[in-house]
């Protein structure tokens, strides 16, 4: 059954995420004895088609559980996804002969993959993972979006009605009202922030200043001698070497030739005897 669910062909929510809920609201929802019947032969027959038509006709309710979790900043195409995931683990358990409808049962599985998809996501809120810590988290993410900030009285409730502390719950407010921080600078990033990063504070136990201005030094030397030695060539020469080494976008020996009016092998030759006499000169 896993693997007949597995291959099944069936929508996901792609790119044109409204197109997508409008073709759920298309699919025809079961009456009783549809689903009655669907379920016993999913259940007793491992029917692929039984469970196609049982996924199908409840994605519009997936749809509608993943937009309740609209305010956590994840989008709702992958709210969706991963609500699917749930209604498809739930019709693989579903028994139709307990007397539950599909979409009763399958509600617990929904949420349960919406809500772990949430905190995998959630860097700041590694502090959920226990079952009360995880009910704090919705629970109080669902109450911030009307409070700004608990009172002693209200966060005193809030650990009551949980069972939990109420230094949990301030811990966890601080945590929903802060946000992450790049441990690494982005490279082209110049803004100030940048200087604030907390890789840059990290101990090199291994470097040696008096070895890093000496090799700086080097590399400078080294540059300022190669321009030197590039300097002295002739222009065709310099040309096919910047063009050839130094661009980004480097020009094939071909190329070159095409443009000189000689043949490739003659670049190459120019390209040999101008590498060789910028060596000399750097090494004098």
């Amino acid at each position: 059954m896993n693997k007949a669910l597995q291959t099944m062909e069936w929508m996901t929510p792609g790119a044109n995420l409204n197109a997508y809920i409008q073709g759920t609201a298309t699919v025809p929802i079961l009456s009783l004895d549809e689903e009655k019947s669907l379920g016993e032969a999913l259940y007793y027959e491992d029917d692929l088609d039984a469970a196609r038509k049982l996924v199908m006709s409840h994605l519009r309710f997936v749809v509608h559980i993943a937009r309740s979790y609209n305010g956590y900043g994840l989008p709702l195409a992958d709210l969706i996804q991963e609500g699917n995931v749930g209604l498809m683990k739930a019709v693989r358990r579903f028994n139709p002969e307990k007397g539950v409808r599909v979409v009763s049962f399958a509600v617990h599985w929904i949420k349960a993959e919406i809500h772990e998809f949430i905190l995998r996501n959630w860097r700041i809120v590694k502090i959920a993972t226990t079952k009360s810590q995880r009910k704090l988290f919705f629970n109080l993410r669902s109450a911030k979006k009307e409070l700004q900030w608990l009172s002693a009285d209200e966060a005193k409730a809030v650990a009551e009605d949980l069972g939990v502390e109420v230094k949990d719950v301030m811990e966890m407010e601080m945590r929903l009202t802060s946000r992450d921080a790049t441990f690494d600078a982005p490279a082209d990033d110049d803004e100030e922030g940048v200087a604030y990063s907390p890789s840059l504070y990290l101990e090199s136990k291994g470097a040696d200043p008096a070895e890093l201005i000496e090799n700086n030094d080097f590399e400078d030397d080294n540059n300022s001698r190669l321009a030197e030695a590039v300097k002295s060539l002739d222009d065709r020469s310099q040309s096919i070497l910047q063009r050839r080494w130094l661009d980004d976008k480097k020009a094939t020996l071909h190329q070159l030739a095409d443009e000189y009016g000689v043949s490739a092998e003659r670049i190459r030759q120019l390209e040999k005897n101008a590498m060789k006499k910028v060596r000399l000169l750097m090494e004098a």
